[in-house]
């Protein structure tokens, strides 16, 4: 059965079903419980639930990872909530020392199947450190998974796949996409959620996005299809593991690669699939591998964010340079 919801009321709906599909499960964060979080995405679900599985939490990002990673290893699910992406530094390093560890270091006798939601990326008008796109930070650290949905089909179930998998989970929600609207089937989960998506099929040139820039990408696309461009889009859906395979096949045929995302392009993870691609289908290119970014400069205040994040216009401008090859 199919059903229109915004992708907050798709995560909310998600993690309804993990709560009740998995009674070991729990939610933790600041402001969850009676508030329903920031952007209202858990809300009702302390008043459904109980303030046992739905509960709010001091605000120290260290404490909640923490106490996460010790409640996993005791066999319990937690889903942790960092009220912001800026917010998230402080528990970095229970993250990347302690959660995505855990497994390696026990020789794989112990599992923390931690599940961590990020709001993340820019475009609603907030000031520092409510706008970030640490992803690539993350990325780096091997032993976590890290998934990003753009829509709210994929919010809704990714959100129960993470929560069903045996290995910490980042799910990077693009924030300003909290209110899309789109249809949800709530009987036929999606795909692998460690897997790309193509969204529009093309011959020209290949655009790869996720997250916030997907509805970007195709707006791009579409825009480029005036011109006589036929351009593929590829959601990406997992930044950790990257499905190259469905990447390479799409440049394959296109030819041209265009990567996006707001993060800023240095160090980010447009680069890993650049070097990817090149290793894989270099005879298959008739171009470089362009990549369009944020801006290696901390996030701008709010009334500047527009000049910072990528546009429909800034992909038709590296199309164009791709063309021109």
């Amino acid at each position: 059965m199919s059903t229109t919801m915004t992708m907050a009321k798709a995560i909310n709906a998600g993690l309804r079903a993990a709560l009740e599909n998995h009674p070991n499960s729990l939610l933790m964060g600041e402001d969850i419980g009676s508030l329903g979080g920031v952007y209202r995405v858990t809300e009702g679900l302390k008043a459904d639930f109980g303030a046992d599985r739905v509960m709010d939490t001091p605000l120290a990002e260290s404490g909640i990872i923490g106490t996460a990673i010790g409640l996993a290893l005791r066999g319990y699910l937690p889903v942790c909530e960092i009220q912001f992406d800026g917010f998230v530094f402080p528990g970095f390093n229970q993250i990347t020392t302690q959660l995505a560890k855990m497994h390696s270091r026990s020789e794989g006798a112990l599992s923390a199947p931690v599940v961590i939601r990020i709001p993340y990326g820019g475009g609603i008008g907030s000031i520092e450190h409510h706008s970030e796109s640490p992803e690539a930070l993350f990325a780096h650290t091997a032993g976590l998974r890290i998934i990003t949905p753009s829509n709210p089909q994929d919010a809704y179930w990714m959100i129960q796949q993470a929560v069903a998998c045996k290995d910490p989970v980042i799910v990077f929600e693009p924030k300003r996409r909290y209110w899309l609207k789109g249809d949800v089937d709530t009987t036929a989960p999606t795909s692998d959620p460690f897997s790309a998506h193509i969204v529009r099929e093309g011959t020209d040139a290949t655009i790869v996005a996720y997250g916030p820039l997907v509805p970007v990408a195709l707006a791009a696309a579409a825009a480029a299809e005036e011109d006589g461009r036929s351009v593929e889009v590829v959601d990406l859906r997992s930044i950790s593991p990257i499905d190259f395979d469905t990447v390479t096949e799409s440049v394959r045929k296109t030819g041209r690669l265009i990567v996006t995302h707001e993060a800023p392009t240095f160090g980010g993870i447009g680069g890993e699939i650049a070097a990817r691609v090149a290793e894989r289908a270099f005879l298959s290119l008739e171009a470089p591998v362009l990549r369009v970014g944020g801006f290696h400069m901390p996030y701008p205040v709010a009334k500047v964010e527009e000049h910072y994040l990528p546009d429909i216009d800034r992909l038709l401008e590296a199309l164009d340079r791709s063309f021109a090859y």
